[in-house]
Protein backbone atom coordinates (compact mmCIF):
# COMPACT_ATOMS: atom_id res chain seq x y z
CA UNK A 1 0.00 0.00 0.00
CA UNK A 2 1.27 3.46 -0.82
CA UNK A 3 0.12 5.17 1.64
CA UNK A 4 -0.64 4.40 5.54
CA UNK A 5 -1.72 8.37 6.41
CA UNK A 6 -4.96 8.86 7.93
CA UNK A 7 -7.88 11.44 7.21
CA UNK A 8 -7.37 12.53 10.66
CA UNK A 9 -3.59 13.80 10.18
CA UNK A 10 -2.16 16.11 12.66
CA UNK A 11 -1.49 19.54 12.21
CA UNK A 12 1.63 19.63 11.22
CA UNK A 13 4.23 17.79 8.94
CA UNK A 14 7.66 16.66 10.16
CA UNK A 15 9.46 19.78 9.83
CA UNK A 16 6.52 21.39 11.51
CA UNK A 17 4.82 22.81 8.28
CA UNK A 18 1.55 23.84 8.52
CA UNK A 19 -1.31 21.58 7.20
CA UNK A 20 -4.18 22.66 4.62
CA UNK A 21 -7.82 20.50 4.29
CA UNK A 22 -7.70 19.19 0.62
CA UNK A 23 -11.51 20.38 0.08
CA UNK A 24 -14.40 18.27 1.92
CA UNK A 25 -11.64 14.99 2.09
CA UNK A 26 -10.55 14.98 5.09
CA UNK A 27 -6.74 14.72 3.91
CA UNK A 28 -4.54 17.20 5.03
CA UNK A 29 -1.50 18.01 2.83
CA UNK A 30 1.49 20.31 3.14
CA UNK A 31 1.12 23.80 1.27
CA UNK A 32 3.71 22.60 -1.28
CA UNK A 33 3.51 18.96 -3.13
CA UNK A 34 6.35 17.27 -5.05
CA UNK A 35 5.67 17.64 -8.59
CA UNK A 36 7.13 14.65 -10.50
CA UNK A 37 6.01 15.58 -14.08
CA UNK A 38 9.70 16.12 -14.76
CA UNK A 39 10.88 12.93 -13.60
CA UNK A 40 9.80 11.06 -16.32
CA UNK A 41 12.71 12.51 -18.51
CA UNK A 42 13.06 13.27 -21.97
CA UNK A 43 12.07 11.28 -25.48
CA UNK A 44 8.45 11.85 -25.01
CA UNK A 45 6.20 14.35 -26.68
CA UNK A 46 6.16 16.40 -23.29
CA UNK A 47 9.73 15.67 -21.64
CA UNK A 48 12.31 17.73 -20.34
CA UNK A 49 15.11 16.67 -21.20
CA UNK A 50 17.77 14.11 -19.57
CA UNK A 51 16.68 13.09 -16.49
CA UNK A 52 18.78 11.12 -14.00
CA UNK A 53 16.70 8.82 -11.83
CA UNK A 54 19.40 8.83 -8.86
CA UNK A 55 18.67 12.04 -8.76
CA UNK A 56 14.90 11.97 -8.64
CA UNK A 57 14.97 9.45 -6.07
CA UNK A 58 17.18 11.92 -4.12
CA UNK A 59 14.88 14.84 -4.40
CA UNK A 60 11.82 12.65 -3.41
CA UNK A 61 13.37 11.70 -0.45
CA UNK A 62 14.49 14.83 0.32
CA UNK A 63 11.81 16.45 -0.29
CA UNK A 64 9.65 13.98 2.01
CA UNK A 65 12.34 14.34 5.02
CA UNK A 66 11.56 17.94 4.81
CA UNK A 67 7.64 17.07 5.73
CA UNK A 68 6.17 16.97 2.50
CA UNK A 69 3.10 14.68 2.44
CA UNK A 70 2.32 14.41 -0.61
CA UNK A 71 3.18 13.75 -4.33
CA UNK A 72 1.61 14.41 -7.87
CA UNK A 73 2.54 12.64 -10.83
CA UNK A 74 0.36 11.16 -14.23
CA UNK A 75 0.48 7.98 -15.76
CA UNK A 76 1.90 9.80 -19.19
CA UNK A 77 4.66 11.36 -17.50
CA UNK A 78 7.61 9.35 -19.44
CA UNK A 79 4.79 7.24 -20.46
CA UNK A 80 4.86 5.76 -16.96
CA UNK A 81 8.39 6.01 -16.22
CA UNK A 82 8.13 9.22 -13.22
CA UNK A 83 4.96 6.58 -11.75
CA UNK A 84 7.69 4.11 -11.71
CA UNK A 85 10.38 6.22 -9.97
CA UNK A 86 7.56 7.39 -7.55
CA UNK A 87 6.73 3.66 -6.90
CA UNK A 88 10.34 3.13 -6.13
CA UNK A 89 10.78 5.65 -3.97
CA UNK A 90 7.52 4.80 -2.02
CA UNK A 91 9.31 1.08 -1.46
CA UNK A 92 11.87 2.66 0.23
CA UNK A 93 10.26 4.44 3.25
CA UNK A 94 8.95 3.61 5.98
CA UNK A 95 5.49 3.03 5.81
CA UNK A 96 4.62 5.51 8.63
CA UNK A 97 6.72 8.14 6.41
CA UNK A 98 4.80 7.61 2.56
CA UNK A 99 3.32 10.10 1.65
CA UNK A 100 0.20 10.61 -0.30
CA UNK A 101 0.09 9.80 -3.98
CA UNK A 102 -2.13 12.14 -6.20
CA UNK A 103 -1.98 10.61 -10.12
CA UNK A 104 -3.95 11.00 -13.35
CA UNK A 105 -5.97 9.28 -16.31
CA UNK A 106 -7.19 9.92 -19.65
CA UNK A 107 -3.99 10.49 -21.45
CA UNK A 108 -2.39 7.02 -23.19
CA UNK A 109 0.00 6.34 -25.34
CA UNK A 110 1.15 3.85 -28.45
CA UNK A 111 4.43 0.67 -29.00
CA UNK A 112 5.44 3.87 -30.63
CA UNK A 113 5.24 6.14 -27.58
CA UNK A 114 2.31 8.38 -28.83
CA UNK A 115 -0.09 10.02 -26.89
CA UNK A 116 -3.51 10.22 -27.26
CA UNK A 117 -6.67 11.09 -25.51
CA UNK A 118 -9.36 8.55 -23.97
CA UNK A 119 -12.25 9.04 -21.58
CA UNK A 120 -13.35 5.59 -22.36
CA UNK A 121 -14.50 3.52 -19.06
CA UNK A 122 -12.28 0.00 -20.01
CA UNK A 123 -9.83 3.05 -20.91
CA UNK A 124 -9.84 4.40 -17.69
CA UNK A 125 -9.98 1.34 -15.86
CA UNK A 126 -6.71 -0.15 -17.91
CA UNK A 127 -5.06 2.87 -16.62
CA UNK A 128 -5.48 2.98 -13.33
CA UNK A 129 -4.31 -0.88 -12.96
CA UNK A 130 -1.24 0.46 -14.38
CA UNK A 131 -0.60 2.75 -12.37
CA UNK A 132 -1.62 1.01 -9.25
CA UNK A 133 1.23 -1.35 -10.42
CA UNK A 134 3.75 0.99 -11.46
CA UNK A 135 2.88 2.83 -8.09
CA UNK A 136 3.29 -0.64 -6.13
CA UNK A 137 -0.06 0.38 -4.69
CA UNK A 138 -3.22 -1.37 -3.59
CA UNK A 139 -5.40 2.06 -3.78
CA UNK A 140 -4.63 6.10 -5.19
CA UNK A 141 -5.10 8.71 -2.74
CA UNK A 142 -6.57 10.95 -5.40
CA UNK A 143 -7.29 10.40 -8.85
CA UNK A 144 -8.28 12.63 -11.46
CA UNK A 145 -8.98 12.92 -15.20
CA UNK A 146 -5.58 14.84 -16.59
CA UNK A 147 -7.42 16.36 -19.63
CA UNK A 148 -11.64 16.66 -20.08
CA UNK A 149 -10.71 17.36 -23.79
CA UNK A 150 -7.12 17.17 -25.04
CA UNK A 151 -5.50 19.97 -27.83
CA UNK A 152 -7.71 22.14 -28.76
CA UNK A 153 -10.87 20.35 -28.80
CA UNK A 154 -14.16 21.32 -27.22
CA UNK A 155 -15.25 19.34 -24.03
CA UNK A 156 -18.23 17.05 -24.31
CA UNK A 157 -19.51 17.13 -21.71
CA UNK A 158 -21.31 13.88 -22.18
CA UNK A 159 -18.02 12.06 -22.57
CA UNK A 160 -16.66 13.77 -19.15
CA UNK A 161 -19.75 12.61 -17.06
CA UNK A 162 -19.55 8.99 -18.54
CA UNK A 163 -16.16 8.94 -17.21
CA UNK A 164 -16.97 10.90 -14.19
CA UNK A 165 -19.16 8.00 -13.66
CA UNK A 166 -16.09 5.25 -14.15
CA UNK A 167 -14.21 7.74 -11.62
CA UNK A 168 -17.13 7.28 -9.05
CA UNK A 169 -17.09 3.48 -9.44
CA UNK A 170 -13.76 3.48 -8.99
CA UNK A 171 -13.85 4.78 -5.22
CA UNK A 172 -16.97 3.09 -4.65
CA UNK A 173 -14.96 -0.39 -5.33
CA UNK A 174 -12.17 1.09 -2.88
CA UNK A 175 -9.31 1.37 -5.55
CA UNK A 176 -9.19 5.22 -5.40
CA UNK A 177 -9.93 7.27 -2.40
CA UNK A 178 -10.67 10.72 -4.10
CA UNK A 179 -11.56 11.43 -7.98
CA UNK A 180 -10.89 14.98 -8.95
CA UNK A 181 -10.36 16.58 -12.39
CA UNK A 182 -7.27 18.63 -13.95
CA UNK A 183 -7.12 21.31 -16.37
CA UNK A 184 -11.27 21.89 -15.81
CA UNK A 185 -13.24 24.47 -16.73
CA UNK A 186 -16.84 25.85 -14.50
CA UNK A 187 -19.04 24.38 -16.64
CA UNK A 188 -17.21 20.98 -16.63
CA UNK A 189 -16.69 21.01 -12.50
CA UNK A 190 -20.76 21.73 -12.91
CA UNK A 191 -21.45 18.57 -14.83
CA UNK A 192 -19.18 16.08 -12.47
CA UNK A 193 -20.04 17.49 -9.14
CA UNK A 194 -23.75 16.83 -10.02
CA UNK A 195 -22.92 13.43 -10.52
CA UNK A 196 -20.74 12.69 -7.71
CA UNK A 197 -18.59 15.17 -5.61
CA UNK A 198 -15.10 16.72 -6.94
CA UNK A 199 -12.33 16.50 -4.40
CA UNK A 200 -10.14 18.95 -6.26
CA UNK A 201 -9.50 20.76 -9.43
CA UNK A 202 -5.68 21.26 -11.03
CA UNK A 203 -5.12 24.00 -12.65
CA UNK A 204 -2.42 25.95 -13.64
CA UNK A 205 -1.74 29.40 -11.43
CA UNK A 206 0.88 31.45 -11.45
CA UNK A 207 1.64 35.12 -11.25
CA UNK A 208 1.84 34.67 -15.69
CA UNK A 209 -1.49 32.63 -15.46
CA UNK A 210 -4.00 34.33 -13.46
CA UNK A 211 -7.20 32.94 -15.60
CA UNK A 212 -8.67 31.40 -12.91
CA UNK A 213 -8.85 33.82 -10.48
CA UNK A 214 -12.26 34.92 -12.70
CA UNK A 215 -14.15 32.22 -12.31
CA UNK A 216 -12.58 28.72 -11.27
CA UNK A 217 -11.66 29.60 -8.05
CA UNK A 218 -14.72 31.80 -6.78
CA UNK A 219 -16.17 28.63 -7.80
CA UNK A 220 -14.26 26.03 -5.73
CA UNK A 221 -14.68 28.42 -2.53
CA UNK A 222 -18.48 27.85 -2.61
CA UNK A 223 -18.13 24.65 -3.23
CA UNK A 224 -15.75 23.31 -0.65
CA UNK A 225 -13.62 21.88 -3.86
CA UNK A 226 -9.76 22.16 -3.21
CA UNK A 227 -7.88 23.68 -5.49
CA UNK A 228 -4.47 22.42 -6.50
CA UNK A 229 -2.43 24.38 -8.34
CA UNK A 230 0.04 23.76 -10.95
CA UNK A 231 3.32 25.33 -12.44
CA UNK A 232 3.39 28.43 -9.66
CA UNK A 233 6.94 28.95 -11.06
CA UNK A 234 5.73 28.83 -14.93
CA UNK A 235 7.65 25.66 -16.00
CA UNK A 236 10.87 27.08 -13.72
CA UNK A 237 10.51 30.47 -15.69
CA UNK A 238 10.17 31.64 -12.22
CA UNK A 239 12.46 30.08 -10.66
CA UNK A 240 15.54 32.51 -10.58
CA UNK A 241 17.43 29.81 -12.27
CA UNK A 242 16.55 30.31 -16.22
CA UNK A 243 18.43 32.63 -17.81
CA UNK A 244 18.03 34.00 -21.57
CA UNK A 245 20.89 31.37 -22.96
CA UNK A 246 19.62 28.78 -20.22
CA UNK A 247 16.16 29.05 -22.67
CA UNK A 248 17.79 29.00 -25.99
CA UNK A 249 20.04 25.79 -25.32
CA UNK A 250 17.46 23.80 -23.77
CA UNK A 251 17.78 19.91 -24.93
CA UNK A 252 15.71 19.19 -27.75
CA UNK A 253 13.45 16.73 -25.72
CA UNK A 254 12.68 19.67 -23.22
CA UNK A 255 9.05 20.80 -24.40
CA UNK A 256 10.07 24.02 -22.88
CA UNK A 257 11.64 24.65 -26.06
CA UNK A 258 8.11 24.94 -28.15
CA UNK A 259 6.66 27.26 -25.04
CA UNK A 260 6.08 31.06 -25.98
CA UNK A 261 6.75 32.07 -22.61
CA UNK A 262 9.90 30.69 -22.98
CA UNK A 263 10.63 32.48 -26.06
CA UNK A 264 10.53 36.62 -27.27
CA UNK A 265 8.81 38.73 -26.76
CA UNK A 266 7.58 36.74 -23.24
CA UNK A 267 10.56 35.32 -22.40
CA UNK A 268 12.59 39.09 -21.81
CA UNK A 269 9.09 40.16 -19.62
CA UNK A 270 9.47 36.78 -17.88
CA UNK A 271 12.85 37.34 -16.80
CA UNK A 272 12.43 41.33 -15.23
CA UNK A 273 10.10 39.48 -13.41
CA UNK A 274 12.22 37.31 -12.17
CA UNK A 275 14.34 40.51 -11.54
CA UNK A 276 12.14 42.24 -9.56
CA UNK A 277 10.89 39.47 -7.35
CA UNK A 278 14.65 38.44 -6.80
CA UNK A 279 14.86 42.14 -5.15
CA UNK A 280 11.43 41.32 -3.32
CA UNK A 281 12.72 38.47 -1.88
CA UNK A 282 15.72 39.68 -0.73
CA UNK A 283 14.77 41.42 2.52
CA UNK A 284 13.40 38.27 3.65
CA UNK A 285 16.38 36.18 2.69
CA UNK A 286 14.47 34.47 0.38
CA UNK A 287 14.93 33.18 -3.38
CA UNK A 288 12.30 34.16 -6.40
CA UNK A 289 10.96 30.77 -6.49
CA UNK A 290 9.67 30.72 -2.89
CA UNK A 291 8.46 34.56 -3.10
CA UNK A 292 6.75 32.98 -6.61
CA UNK A 293 5.29 29.73 -5.07
CA UNK A 294 4.07 31.48 -2.16
CA UNK A 295 1.81 34.46 -4.33
CA UNK A 296 0.13 31.44 -5.71
CA UNK A 297 -0.75 30.09 -1.95
CA UNK A 298 -1.51 33.54 -0.60
CA UNK A 299 -5.19 32.92 -1.36
CA UNK A 300 -6.96 30.31 0.91
CA UNK A 301 -8.82 28.04 -1.70
CA UNK A 302 -5.57 27.12 -2.90
CA UNK A 303 -5.12 24.21 -0.75
CA UNK A 304 -1.87 23.34 -2.19
CA UNK A 305 0.86 24.27 -5.44
CA UNK A 306 2.79 21.77 -7.04
CA UNK A 307 6.69 22.72 -7.20
CA UNK A 308 8.73 20.27 -9.61
CA UNK A 309 11.78 19.24 -7.95
CA UNK A 310 14.63 17.26 -9.99
CA UNK A 311 17.12 17.32 -7.43
CA UNK A 312 17.50 17.58 -3.49
CA UNK A 313 19.34 20.89 -4.97
CA UNK A 314 16.36 22.06 -5.75
CA UNK A 315 14.29 20.99 -3.08
CA UNK A 316 16.21 23.38 -0.80
CA UNK A 317 15.84 26.23 -2.79
CA UNK A 318 12.27 26.46 -2.85
CA UNK A 319 11.36 25.01 0.21
CA UNK A 320 11.60 28.05 2.14
CA UNK A 321 8.32 29.25 0.81
CA UNK A 322 6.39 28.14 3.24
CA UNK A 323 7.73 30.55 5.28
CA UNK A 324 7.44 33.27 3.05
CA UNK A 325 5.51 36.50 5.02
CA UNK A 326 3.27 37.63 2.52
CA UNK A 327 1.74 41.19 4.14
CA UNK A 328 0.12 44.01 2.56
CA UNK A 329 3.72 45.35 1.38
CA UNK A 330 5.28 42.23 -0.45
CA UNK A 331 1.62 42.41 -2.26
CA UNK A 332 1.71 46.07 -3.18
CA UNK A 333 5.50 45.47 -5.00
CA UNK A 334 4.54 42.36 -6.56
CA UNK A 335 1.27 44.34 -7.90
CA UNK A 336 3.32 47.23 -9.01
CA UNK A 337 6.29 44.67 -10.62
CA UNK A 338 2.92 43.40 -12.26
CA UNK A 339 1.66 46.49 -13.50
CA UNK A 340 4.71 47.99 -14.79
CA UNK A 341 5.90 44.88 -16.79
CA UNK A 342 2.59 44.40 -18.29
Amino acid sequence: MANTHTESASSSGAEGLALRKLGSTGFEITPVGFGAWALGGGNWEFGWGPQDDGESLAAIRRAVDLGINWIDTAAAYGLGHSETIVGQALREMRADSRPYVFTKCSLIWDDRGHLRHSLEPASLRSELEGSLRRLSAEAIDLYQIHWPAWQGRAVDLDVVARAWQTLAALKREGRVRHIGLSNADVRTLERCHAIAPVASVQPPYSLRRRGIEADVLPWCARHHVAVIAYSPLLSGLLSGGMTAERAASLPADDWRRLNAEFREPLLSRNLALVERLRGIAREQGRTPAEMAIAWTLRRPVVSGAIVGWRSRRQVDESIGALRVRWDARVERAVNEALAELG
